[in-house]
């Protein structure tokens, strides 16, 4: 056997002023039991309220306050002999107060009762709406903060969610406000500092309600005091020019309604004519239109004011071929690549300069032997250091007594054995001179032994003999030629 089941949905959901159905139908057995009757109550904090009841003697009543809202969805219930099996109402007008839980009972023969019930939620879409504060917003010689827009979601069921759209940089601040039938106003301001850059400057505000966005958009208008300006002067007014004229210009909101002209430290020149916010100079430049040219400019919010500093010359200022006038942007960012490149020169010129030096430094004289005399020595000689040392005989004698020492000895090898790497050359150009230089080595090992330089005390150089800064000397008559 089959048995009776109540069908209904969990739950349902719907917004104010708008309609929903709550499903109800019957299972019913086999053989079928008898339907004597179906109610609809509402539940509610543990108490349960008639709304609907069909009967298939009594036929179908709604009580109030239900009258004019709930209807039963299928005719065939209304028939004289009604059929029971799908008692499906259909709740219009929703009001907040709706929102309960809902029984739908079915009474059988000889089975008894049977029902089930469904939670009914309602949603209340709010009202948004978007205003400014004032149609016309100051901005005051003293900035402050002020709020200039706030935006809306009244009697919202659940809450909305409030976000600002904008390039303006300013503080939004947000309230919620809980009411009587169980929905809310949320507020939410916008606050910022008033100014010429804020003027029509767009503020949008975006209401999320569910998955649902509602937005609202408002210009500011900004009221400000007149930016001035004054224009006309490009830095070339020479003697005898003509036409000349300057342009007093104001960004201002409400505009400009008086423009004043004067010049520091004097009166204005006899050949100018004032118009409005323009100064025309008749006839040709002279000396006397310099100086100091001021411009008053006013308002319904205040006066501010603008000057140049004009200069006559007395010829004109011709640019060459090539020239252009950089902004003052471009001059600094000039002057500091050029200190980098002068910078780098100088490291430069320096390092070839000391380059030279060392190249230049000075060294053993290694040529005619008729023009200087070396001495025995390293080769170098300081103003106030030790005595020039006296001139070393071109053949070397060698005592009798020791045939060995009248020979070279023979060169070693880097191996350090004789004619490792080649044979003693006795043409060898270091074998042919009779001296040494720092520039080749400290010492030289000769046969086990090394020679090192010896420093024997220096004897008077003779008259006729001039010392030399490198160490060697020469003679008068030829230091005279």
């Amino acid at each position: 056997l089959r048995a009776q089941v109540v069908q209904m949905d969990a739950t349902k959901s719907g917004f104010v002023g708008q309609q929903v159905e709550l499903r109800c139908t019957f299972a019913n057995s086999n053989p079928p039991v008898k339907i004597s009757q179906v109610t609809w109550q509402k539940f509610l904090n543990g108490t349960k309220q008639n709304v609907a009841i069909a009967n298939p003697t009594m036929g179908v009543s709604v009580l109030p306050p239900f009258k004019d809202r709930v209807s039963f969805k299928n005719p065939a219930v209304r028939y004289r002999t009604p059929s029971l099996e799908d008692t499906t109402i259909t709740f219009s007008g929703l009001r907040l107060s709706d929102e309960a839980a809902y029984i739908c009972e079915y009474a059988t023969f000889p089975a008894g009762n049977r029902e089930n019930q469904v939670n009914l939620t309602v949603f209340a879409r709010p009202t948004t709406r978007m205003t400014l504060t004032s149609p016309t917003i100051v901005a005051r010689s003293r900035p402050s903060k002020m709020t200039v827009a706030t935006c809306l979601s009244a009697n919202g069921k659940p809450p909305s969610i409030i976000t600002w759209d904008t390039r303006l940089k300013g503080e939004p601040t947000f309230q919620e406000t809980q009411n009587a039938n169980g929905t809310v106003t949320v507020y939410s301001d916008y606050v910022l500092v008033p100014s010429r850059e804020t003027h029509r400057q767009k503020l949008t505000c975006i209401v999320t309600y569910r998955n649902e966005k509602i937005s609202d958009s408002v210009t500011l208008n900004v009221q400000y005091e007149p930016e001035v300006v004054i224009e006309g002067f490009d830095g070339n007014w020479f003697v005898n020019r003509q036409d000349v004229q300057l342009n007093c210009k104001a960004d201002a909101n409400p505009p400009v309604t008086v423009y004043q002209w004067k010049l520091l430290n004097g009166s204005m020149p006899t050949n100018v004519e004032i118009r409005n916010n323009t100064l025309f100079f008749k006839g040709p430049v002279t000396y006397d239109l310099a100086g100091t040219y001021v411009c008053d400019a006013t308002n319904s919010i205040g006066t501010r004011s603008g000057q140049v500093e004009v200069n006559v010359t007395e010829f004109p200022n011709i640019p060459q071929p090539g020239d252009r006038v950089s902004p003052p942007e471009e001059h600094s960012s000039g002057a500091a690549i050029g200190g980098a490149v002068g910078g780098v020169v100088l490291l430069g010129v320096a390092a070839a300069l000391l380059f030279v030096f060392l190249r230049r430094r000075p060294r053993t004289f290694k040529g005619d032997y008729s023009t200087k005399k070396h001495v025995f020595g390293n080769g170098y000689s300081k103003a106030g250091g030790l005595p020039p040392h006296p001139p070393l005989p071109k053949n070397l004698q060698y005592p009798e007594d020791s045939d060995d020492e009248k020979k070279p000895a023979p060169v070693r090898g880097p191996g350090g054995f004789e004619g490792s790497d080649r044979d003693f050359d006795p043409d060898a150009e270091d074998l042919k001179r009779p001296y040494f230089t720092v520039d080749e080595g400290e010492s030289r090992e000769y046969d086990e032994r090394t020679l090192a330089f010896q420093y024997d005390p220096e004897p008077e150089i003779a008259d006729d003999m001039v010392s030399q800064t490198d160490g060697s000397v020469i003679s008068k008559k030829e230091w005279y030629v």
